[in-house]
């Protein structure tokens, strides 16, 4: 199915708002996690913020597949931070 014009709007914004505040969030909880951290309350607040809106871009990601790519490298990303922040709360 092709891009439709409010795809094209949305993709925009989600992508601006990805680089400007999400990628740089993320970035220092990865930098958190990976010193051996834990995640505090507005840490998780934030991350379960973020599996909710890329629930909801799912449909917008599988109508342009051109973005499953960078979906899922972002997705990797949050898994590894979640991965890393859980191996450091059981004490590895």
């Amino acid at each position: 199915m092709p891009t439709t014009p409010d795809d094209q709007g949305t993709i925009v914004a989600l992508l601006e708002r990805f680089r400007l505040q999400r990628l740089p969030h993320a970035m220092a909880l990865k930098e958190k996690v990976d010193g051996g951290g834990k995640l505090d309350e507005a840490d998780l607040d934030f991350l379960s913020q973020v599996f909710d809106d890329m629930r909801d871009v799912t449909p917008i990601v599988d109508r342009n597949p051109e973005l499953e790519e960078l979906a899922g490298k972002i997705s990797a990303l949050y898994k590894d931070i979640t991965s890393k922040a859980l191996a450091n709360e059981q004490g590895n």
